[in-house]
């Protein structure tokens, strides 16, 4: 599909600046700075970056406390040192704790100084990264730095489960018409380790401001740690997909004929992607390449009726599961940890009153 085609009627429009309660005002930030990409500093990785930093350092002098290799150690070995390892161990994971935690508050500077960010009163930290003992840490040291540097910003990590927000957040991407008639909806999170697809329930009888969405069930496939490429990729998902559909039909759902994406990158109208989805498998930039296609020739029906696919930026997806949560303040933000740093920025189009 070109640049310019339309899409399908009651599609789109993908990547939209402008939602039925949010303005996004921007997503997919390049900062840079004397060393490249500022985003770079705050990626999952960085954290261990910064261990093997300070055990390099101590191995100096034959001080280093931990045995593992840093490149073996994963989130759940550190939270375990936090919690089980003797005061030295702890101690130096605290150390790379604090020096990411000063990254990340760096990263949070350096996005307020562009104009999309400039008037940011809380950032939400998502991202598989914020699952851990030691990334909630460094969120909490993060946000105090910045305070206590007068830099008048929360930073708070994302209420619902990374795993789910990333899928939730399409509720609020979906056409208002449709909640009349469904409880649910198909929701892809995809990223550049993992991509999950599961069935939201919208529980709009709970709250119609969709606080009270949650999960009914998805399925997550690590493409990361296969041998794969793009046409497989999305054969896969379109298999998770129906296979999710089935389950919630089973349990007597109404599946709305709709699916929401959060995908890596620039999202064009079209639903071709411009650019920033390097981290999948495969060549998703191809001009001739269009996701959205793609995925309503896997499963071209939902139900009785035509499917409809609207796709935005994972971060955006993943930000709008807390759009309910965000109305005390105006300008708000987010900054997902994973493979990369995703980010977005929103503005309320009807603010709600400050919380006392």
């Amino acid at each position: 599909m070109a640049k310019n085609a339309k899409s399908k009627p009651g599609d789109g429009p993908h990547g939209a600046p402008q939602l039925p309660s949010v303005l996004v005002t921007s997503y997919n930030l390049e900062a840079r700075d004397e060393d490249g990409f500022v985003g770079d500093k705050a990626r999952r990785a960085a954290i261990f970056e910064h261990l093997e930093d300070v055990r390099e350092a101590l191995r100096e002098n034959g001080d280093d406390p931990l045995e593992l290799p840093s490149e073996d150690l994963k989130k759940k070995d550190l939270d375990a040192l936090l919690a089980e390892g003797s005061p030295q161990e702890a101690a130096v994971v605290h150390t790379a704790v604090e020096r990411y935690a000063e990254s990340l508050a760096t990263v949070v500077r350096r996005f307020c100084r562009c104009k999309a960010w400039s008037q940011i009163e809380r950032v939400i930290v998502g991202g598989g990264f914020r699952q851990s003992r030691v990334g909630e840490l460094a969120i909490a040291r993060a946000g105090i730095i910045l305070r206590t540097q007068s830099q008048a910003i929360e930073l708070q990590p994302i209420r619902h489960h990374p795993d789910e927000a990333g899928l939730i957040g399409n509720a609020h991407i979906a056409p208002k018409w449709m909640f009349e008639a469904f409880d649910s909806l198909v929701a892809v999170d995809i990223g550049g380790s993992n991509i999950r697809a599961g069935i939201v329930e919208l529980r709009q009888a709970k709250a119609s401001d969709l606080s009270k969405a949650k999960v009914f069930e998805f399925e997550l496939w690590r493409h990361a740690d296969e041998t794969t490429d793009r046409d497989r990729a999305v054969e896969r998902m379109g298999e998770m997909i129906r296979s999710q559909i089935k389950a919630a039909e089973r349990a007597g759902l109404r599946v709305a004929p709709f699916i929401g994406i959060g995908c890596p990158g620039i999202i064009q109208p079209d639903g071709t992607i411009d650019r920033g989805a390097q981290n999948l498998p495969g060549n998703w930039e191809s001009s001739r390449f269009n996701l959205i296609d793609s995925v309503r020739e896997t499963v071209p029906m939902i139900g009785k009726h035509e499917t409809m696919v609207t796709m935005h930026n994972d971060a955006v997806i993943q930000g709008l599961s807390e759009m309910p949560f965000m109305q005390d303040v105006q300008h708000w933000g987010v900054l997902t940890i994973g493979t990369g740093l995703g980010n977005a920025s929103f503005e309320n189009r009807v603010q709600g009153k400050k919380s006392a």
